[in-house]
């Protein structure tokens, strides 16, 4: 192959990788529950072939990803056995029950600072942070720096994370199901943070962790309690960044979301 064929070839997988394919396609169907069986042609009696094809079928089933629930249980037990957010990092980084982490490059567990008072989350990483394993750092992410810099914040003074840690293919939006197998890792990463504020970036994010069914148009700037079975923290949804990006008309109201953190951050709540 030549060197521009070649570079033809990447540029064309990288593209089918942008966009989201995961899986290549030959011109003729495969059966791919035929495992490593050889052609019927080939095959010779064998008196313990039923043994060798439930013990085939035994690898198989245990290579498989589990059931959604069985996921979401085995989410909760390794969350909480997390003693810090290091040990829950490590979790993370062995738990097999989202499959978005065998098509992800990176796990984006967090960025910032761990003892802040100010925890934002918001919905699944895009492609920049894919890449470096950090949230927020594509366009998006710069428009959020600005927007903390406006209040007197930055990434030391504030802890930031995901729903879902691991990049969906294509930056298509989490499934249901994603976003609850992720569920229980989130919520012990809010638990060990403990910050005085939870703002949520985006209404995925707020529906998720506080429960609402409303868009994110009308709860955006309202306050909200999130529990977190220790505490009760002031949490707030807001626009995304992106979608800011996209909507730029949207900014003023986000201007006054942050305001009402800012205010919130210098009178804290009476006990």
């Amino acid at each position: 192959m030549s060197p521009d064929a070649e570079k033809a070839a990447r540029e064309l997988l990288a593209f089918y990788l942008e966009a989201g394919v995961d899986t290549p396609m030959g011109e003729e169907p495969v059966d791919r529950f035929a495992g490593d069986k050889p052609p019927a042609e080939a095959r010779t009696v064998n008196p313990t072939g039923p043994r060798n094809d439930a013990r085939r079928l035994s690898i198989t089933a245990q290579a498989a990803p589990p059931p959604p629930d069985a996921a979401v249980l085995s989410a909760r037990d390794a969350a909480q056995s997390a003693k810090n957010l290091d040990e829950l990092r490590a979790a993370l980084g062995s738990f097999e029950g989202c499959a978005l982490k065998g098509t992800a490059t990176k796990l984006v567990f967090a960025d910032g600072n761990p003892k802040a008072k100010v925890m934002l989350v918001g919905e699944a990483p895009g492609r920049d942070e894919d890449i470096e394993g950090l949230p927020f750092v594509g366009r998006s992410g710069k428009l959020l720096d600005r927007m903390l810099a406006a209040i007197g914040l930055d990434r030391t003074s504030v802890y930031i994370a995901n729903i879902v840690p691991w990049r969906p293919p294509g930056n298509r939006t989490p499934t249901p199901q994603e976003s609850q197998i992720c569920l229980p890792f989130i919520r012990r990463q809010i638990e060990l943070v403990d910050p005085d504020i939870l703002v949520c970036l985006g209404g995925p994010s707020a529906q998720t962790l506080l429960g609402i069914k409303e868009g994110i148009t009308k709860t955006r700037g309202r306050w909200f309690t999130y529990h977190t079975g220790k505490r009760e923290i002031r949490a707030m949804p807001t626009f995304h960044p992106a979608f800011l990006l996209r909507s730029p008309l949207q900014k003023r109201l986000a201007w006054r979301d942050f305001l009402a953190i800012k205010k919130a951050l210098a009178s804290p709540p009476q006990i």
